[in-house]
C-alpha cells in the first residue's frame, strides 16, 4: 500500500497552521505582560520576596527571571508565581 502523501501534507499545514496560532496569542499575552508589568529581569526573586514581606511596600505587578529552584522556594513561602512561554523577538 502507498503512503497518502496528500493526507500527510495536510496534517503538516494544519500543524503549522495550528503553531502560528499559538505563537500569534503568545505574542499578545506577552505585550500585555510588557504592557502593564514591570520587569525585574534576574533580579525577580528579590523583588517578589520584598513585595511579600513588605507590608507598607506598594504592590506591583512584576515579571522576570528565575530559576526552576527559585520558583520552589517562593511556592514553599507562600508567595505565588506564573510561569508563561517567552518568545523572544529574534526567534519571530
Amino acid at each position: 500500500m502507498k503512503p497518502n502523501l496528500a493526507n500527510a501534507s495536510f496534517k503538516n499545514d494544519k500543524y503549522n497552521k495550528n503553531n502560528k496560532n499559538l505563537k500569534k496569542k503568545l505574542k499578545e499575552y506577552q505585550k500585555f505582560v510588557k504592557d502593564n508589568f514591570e520587569y525585574v529581569g534576574d533580579n525577580f526573586t528579590y523583588e517578589a520576596r520584598s513585595i511579600h514581606y513588605n507590608k507598607n511596600k506598594n504592590k506591583k505587578n512584576i515579571y522576570g527571571k528565575a530559576s526552576i529552584n527559585d520558583i520552589k522556594e517562593l511556592k514553599e513561602e507562600g508567595i505565588e508565581t506564573s510561569t508563561i512561554p517567552w518568545i523572544e523577538d529574534k526567534e519571530n
